[in-house]
């Protein structure tokens, strides 16, 4: 299955490894299986590197290893700006199979038609605190044209695809490009139903939903944040709450089927009641589904820089991590408390919903009941009331496993051990292995 593209974790250890020269140069150092560590935008890169396996030297871009075991850094190459000059992906040569669904944070199935991802634009300038994009992108913003994404849509339908998520950093960016290709897929009798995220103060874009809507643009997330101005400002997140109210209620206004809200709690300087207006501001916004996330800081991005000055993180040897902030902020609340809080508005914000929103919230659980069993659907809702279950789902382990800091430093210090005590612990890995096996 396949969610909407959230990479957030793994974008960051991109960005960690293949923008920062000294990190990429530490990777090779203390990975002796890493030949060659690709820094920036890949396509262009990759190519040169396979013609260039044996002279590795002019490659731009590429922080590598000699057979002596030194690291070489070579010079970074330009951000390329001409993305139409790459062919479509080809989707067709690998045994993908995509499941069209909400944010891990909202477990619902949206639909079953043949479902991909597509990049029409990278990067965003905005210089919101948390956020690694625009370091990874160098503050720019760089866009396929209309034409060309118009095109893969086309090609797309052509090979019998129902749905397609935009997984741009920031779709609303330029009001005439986004007309441009609304233009195109009608002209061409588009049937594939489309989704993207954008901010909510892109105001002249906001005016061209209409047209999205006609073009079959059926979803939108927005990056909401929080429903306290003092945490949007801490946060630089440069919009208001009042550009909140306005992009959702534009966007459900122009009859986009599901409008998707992420906030995040667990924020420097956020008090129980930043949190609990963040709720309370949530369950009054049109929204068709939302998330609620605690803030994680990643290497990379303003938050960690701010927390490397403080102390409260190691550039050197927490480069690998990244944190929950409320287990090292002590400007935020603990984390048992911010889950308490959470658990309680969580309810508070479905009973509203169903209360003053009826037709709304069933039109949106009719749409999953086409798709999902009517046990799921009923589990989807009442999950918040039911309190601690004694098992966990399988998406639950997983999330754990990720999430759970003692075995990433366990994984990172293995990093560290000699080649000799590595070579010894993994073959009596595969003997103990063996050996279940054959007791079973």
């Amino acid at each position: 299955m396949s969610d909407y593209c959230y990479y957030g974790r793994l974008h960051s250890l991109i960005l960690d490894l293949f923008c920062n020269p000294w990190l990429s140069g530490f990777a090779c150092y203390s990975s002796p299986e890493v030949d060659y560590v690709c820094r920036g935008d890949g396509e262009q890169l990759i190519l040169d590197l396979l013609e260039r396996l044996d002279d590795p030297d002019t490659v731009d871009g590429i922080t590598w290893a000699e057979s002596n075991g030194t690291v070489r850094t070579n010079a970074a190459r330009p951000i390329e700006r001409d993305l139409d000059q790459w062919p479509y992906p080809d989707r067709e040569s690998l045994p993908l199979d995509f499941i069209e669904s909400m944010p891990l944070d909202v477990p619902a199935v949206v639909s079953m038609d043949r479902y991909t991802t597509m990049q029409t634009s990278r990067g965003c300038p905005w210089p919101c605190v948390f956020c690694d994009i625009p370091s990874f992108n160098e503050g720019k913003w760089r866009s396929r044209s209309p034409e060309h994404v118009v095109g893969e849509l086309k090609h797309l339908q052509e090979l019998g695809y129902g749905g397609v998520y935009f997984v741009d950093d920031h779709f609303l960016l330029r009001p005439q490009r986004i007309e441009e290709i609304c233009d195109g897929l009608i002209r061409n009798g588009n049937t594939i139903k489309w989704g993207c995220e954008g901010r909510v103060d892109s105001d002249p874009c906001l005016k061209m939903l209409p047209k999205m809507v006609e073009s079959k643009c059926r979803s939108l997330m927005f990056g909401c944040e929080s429903g306290s101005q003092k945490i949007l400002d801490r946060l630089k997140k440069k919009q208001t709450l009042e550009q909140i109210e306005h992009a959702v209620g534009l966007a459900k206004k122009a009859g986009v089927e599901i409008v998707h809200g992420f906030f995040v709690i667990g924020c420097p300087d956020e008090t129980e009641e930043d949190v609990r207006a963040t709720f309370r501001f949530a369950s009054k916004l049109p929204l068709d589904s939302f998330g609620f996330n605690r803030l994680c800081v990643y290497r990379g991005t303003p938050l960690w820089n701010e927390y490397v000055s403080r102390g409260l993180v190691d550039d050197e040897k927490d480069w690998y991590k990244y944190f929950k902030c409320s287990t090292i902020d002590p400007t935020i609340l603990p984390g048992e408390e911010i889950h308490r809080v959470r658990q309680e508005e969580f309810k508070r914000l479905i009973l509203y919903k169903f209360l003053h929103y009826p037709v709304a919230t069933l039109r949106l659980l009719r749409h999953f009941l086409r798709t999902m069993s009517l046990k799921d659907v009923i589990y989807l809702v009442t999950k918040p009331f039911l309190g601690k279950k004694s098992g966990a789902t399988r998406q639950e382990v997983l999330s754990r496993a990720v999430e759970h800091q003692e075995m990433k430093t366990a994984a990172a210090d293995l990093t560290h051990l000699p080649d000799d005590q590595l070579a010894a612990a993994i073959q009596g890995s595969r003997v103990l292995q063996a050996d279940k096996q054959a007791a079973a």
